[in-house]
């Protein structure tokens, strides 16, 4: 027997009843050795790998439907279908499995259904009756038809004996003919009786009786007879809704007949399975398996015809971008493409991949940016929609559009802007649109769906689009109802001046979803967010929402300084501590007061992390600042526990320093006497440079830079690779009267005289409730006091690196506090 290979699409059934698309290959009917036997083979036209392979058993059922499908089941819950692109390919491979099992071609099922307490049965039955006997069809016999019909749904065998005695006699049209008779006459109980009869036949599960049922000249009768529940009073009106209710539209003529027809009854047939039949019960889930996969079959068909029109397509599109085309018109066009676009959800991969890549280069992507900012509300969901599918199918085929985009539109008219507008602008008080549209915005920016190639790093390159082109239009919001001039004048209007905007539900839950967004930003964008946080001091307007009446949205402005504080950066660390961050925290938990709620909890668990995880610079800054309120809360150990940390953090800190030889606690650095001066000079009249604020005497402010040796150029040279290699670390001073973090060998009077020469942060954070001038006056004035003989050891030396990366941390400060 020789080989035939056809084009097929493989498909199994899920749990669900429906079918999945396992792919597409070619198949062949041959002699497998390991299964010892005929078998059907399946090799994927993409790589030549096997998507199928099964041996064909003498005792499986097959079953040839709709001329180009084959199914079957090899377990109780697997069944198959292969879906033959000709029908002279599925012919082929039919007569190939009924001559192994010697079957007549001919027929549409090779064996009998059969269960195990059925087979019994039926092989003590004799071979005469091989079908079931149908009372003529007659208005007298319909009780008689309806009991028949009824009673063999329990029993597979003769469920398809029913289905055969069916078929062979033309027995629908004649039941379809007695309805009209027995609606003429308002013959009631023969209408119940037919309802019955119907729904028995659609029980069957058979193919080429619903071919029959559902074409053109039946279907309307079909739907009349379903009409006439015996257990509803009055009858429904399906017919008039299918009728006069629901009206074909073709926004552009469709002269295929074939396709409009298949359009016709695929609807009508949607609607028979979806609203009339009433939902099976668990004996009855799976009668209507082949009603779905005949609804599944007819809608890729549909949409492959469809795709293969352009002439159609182009005219489609033509219409949508065109700026003369009227708003009910885009209207019933956008609808069109949203009803395409889930109908192609049928298709296998490949052809939804051409689907997809057809639609983007008919141009849907500009289409949908001129009809997501129309003021229609239905299109704007319906292209929300069609945005939905096309970003669930490639990100990245939307990711490189908006950047092609970006170098001939402005940012204002950007796609991935009008999305992020839509998102902002959503009118549905529970903000439904602006929920789905945030999601796609994630998988937009999600770097694990994000292509790296040889020549392209899809990742860099759009996310730097993101954050120049975009970010701004996603954190407007946030930063418009969290700037300044909001909170005083909220302050003042409002009875409680700590109660600040947003009070407007609406409002709140769009910050909540913009905090979410930015939280993931967080998660998974590294330095990219980390520059936008720090430029735009984000962290802190954030916090202002921990203000808020509405706890929800308190939430998400703590998960967001939670996320940063997981990363355990010291950048991100530095950061908090300058602008004492925590401050509105810990306000928050005192005045969350006694209550054990999520926001407490949430608080606690803030701070529990920063004692598990023994982040040092934030244990030294809480507590130094804030343990004094902290220290009543008992209910929990977190806060004692970071007071522990502290003090053997700074425990440690003396021992170390205490056994160093007292040589180098005093001379640590000293070298000849002559460079020693100079070093001191210019670290002070640097420092005077840097500062703008005088910080040593007049008679050494005097000194001429001609008095210095060499050393001097060989010093500065020493202390721009030092400040070069700390730069990304160490944050600079700023003109509001903040403090870089500079770390030197300063005498500290808290410390005595011994302790004159220990590394210290030269500007410490400010405590909370005081501002950073008062901090920067004192610590400029104890610096200029300090007599200058214990000014040894200022200057950082190249050979001191070791050292000064173990001791540049902000929590080996000389006083520690009390």
């Amino acid at each position: 027997m020789s080989d035939t290979r056809r084009r097929v699409k493989v498909y199994t059934l899920n749990e669900d009843r429906q079918w999945d698309d396992r792919g597409t290959g070619h198949v062949s009917s041959t002699y497998v050795e390991r299964l010892k036997g005929m078998s059907l083979l399946v090799r994927a036209e993409s790589d030549g790998s096997l998507l199928l392979e099964s041996k064909i058993n003498a005792n499986t059922a097959y079953q040839k439907q709709q001329d180009t499908l084959i199914v079957w089941s090899e377990a109780e819950n697997y069944d198959l279908a292969l879906s033959f692109q000709e029908k002279a390919g599925c012919d082929e491979i039919w007569e190939k499995i009924c001559q192994v099992q010697g079957k007549d071609p001919s027929v549409e099922v090779t064996q009998d259904l059969i269960d195990e307490s059925e087979e019994d049965r039926f092989e003590e039955m004799p071979e005469t009756s091989h079908l079931i006997d149908l009372p003529t069809c007659e208005l007298d016999k319909l009780e008689e038809i309806a009991d028949l019909v009824t009673s063999v749904l329990s029993s597979p065998i003769r469920r398809e004996k029913l289905a055969l005695a069916l078929e062979n006699e033309g027995y629908i049209k004649k039941l379809l003919q007695l309805f009209q008779t027995c609606e003429n006459l308002d013959n009631s109980e023969g209408l119940h009786h037919l309802y019955e009869i119907i729904r028995g036949i659609l029980f069957l599960n058979k193919a080429t009786l619903f071919e029959v049922m559902f074409s053109d000249e039946c279907i309307m009768d079909v739907v009349g007879c379903l009409e006439y529940d015996p257990a509803i009073a009055q009858p429904k009106s399906h017919r008039e809704f299918l009728t006069k209710t629901a009206k074909f539209k073709e926004v552009i003529p469709i002269t295929d007949s074939e396709l409009r027809q298949k359009i016709h009854q695929t609807y009508r047939v949607q609607y028979i399975q979806d609203i009339i039949l009433p939902t099976p019960s668990v004996f009855e889930e799976n009668f209507l398996s082949t009603l779905t996969s005949f609804i599944f079959f007819n809608k890729v068909e549909i949409v492959s015809m469809l795709q293969e029109d352009e002439k159609f397509l182009s005219e489609v599109f033509a219409q949508l971008t065109d700026e003369a085309t009227d708003d009910d018109k885009r209207r019933e066009l956008v609808n069109f493409f949203k009803e395409f676009c889930a109908f192609s959800q049928t298709l296998q991969p490949q052809s939804r991949d051409a689907f997809f890549k057809t639609l983007a280069n008919l141009g849907i992507l500009p289409a949908l940016e001129i009809v997501m900012g129309m003021d229609d509300l239905q299109v704007r969901c319906a292209a929300t929609d069609i945005f939905s599918y096309l970003v669930e199918f490639s990100p990245s085929m939307v990711r490189d559009f908006v950047m092609q985009e970006a170098q001939q539109s402005d940012d204002d008219i950007l796609l991935i802007n009008v999305v992020i507008e839509q998102m902002i602008c959503d009118a549905d008080p529970e903000l439904g649109g602006a929920v789905q549209l945030m999601g796609l915005l994630r998988t937009l920016i999600d770097p694990e769906n994000m292509l790296a190639t040889a020549n392209k790093t899809e990742k860099s390159e759009f996310l730097n689009f993101f954050y120049n082109h975009s970010m701004h239009v996603l954190t407007a919001p946030l930063l418009a109802n969290t700037s300044e001039d909001k909170v005083e004048k909220d302050a003042v209007i409002g009875s409680d001046s700590s109660t600040i905007c947003p009070d407007n539900f609406q409002t709140a839950q769009l910050l909540a979803l913009i905090l979410e967004l930015l939280t993931f930003c967080v998660e998974h964008h590294t330095y990219h967010i980390k520059n936008y946080i720090m430029n735009k001091d984000l962290l802190r307007r954030v916090l202002i929402l921990m203000n808020s009446k509405h706890t929800f949205l308190a939430l998400c402005a703590l998960r967001f300084m939670r996320r940063i504080i997981g990363l355990k950066d010291e950048f991100y660390n530095r950061y908090i501590i300058k602008g004492n961050l925590f401050e509105p925290v810990i306000n928050a938990l005192l005045d969350n007061g006694t209550r054990y709620n999520l926001l407490n909890s949430a608080i606690i668990e803030l701070f529990e992390f920063i004692r598990v995880e023994d982040i040092k610079s934030l244990t030294v800054h809480i507590v130094d600042n804030f343990y004094k309120s902290l220290e009543t809360i008992e209910y929990v150990q977190t806060f004692k526990g970071l007071q522990t940390k502290y003090e053997q953090e700074k425990d440690r800190q003396n021992q170390k320093l205490n056994s160093l030889p007292s040589i180098l606690r005093s001379n640590r650095f000293r070298r000849d006497a002559r460079a020693l001066e100079d070093d001191e000079d210019m670290w002070f009249n640097e420092d005077e440079d840097e500062e703008g604020e005088a910080v040593v005497s007049p008679v050494e402010k005097s000194k001429s830079e001609d008095e210095f040796p060499e050393s001097y150029e060989k010093f500065m040279e020493t202390k721009k690779a030092k400040e070069s290699e700390d730069k990304e670390n160490l944050p600079k001073r700023t003109t509001g009267g903040g403090f870089k973090f500079t770390f030197s060998h300063s005498g500290s009077t808290a410390n005595g005289a011994n302790n004159s020469h220990n590394k210290s942060v030269a500007a410490q954070t400010p405590p909370a409730g005081s501002n950073g001038s008062a901090s920067k006056n004192a610590n400029l004035n104890a610096t200029s006091t300090t007599p200058k003989g214990s000014l040894v050891g200022l200057v950082d030396y190249p050979d001191d690196d070791d050292d000064e990366e173990e001791d540049t941390s902000p929590r080996k400060r000389p006083r520690l506090g009390s």
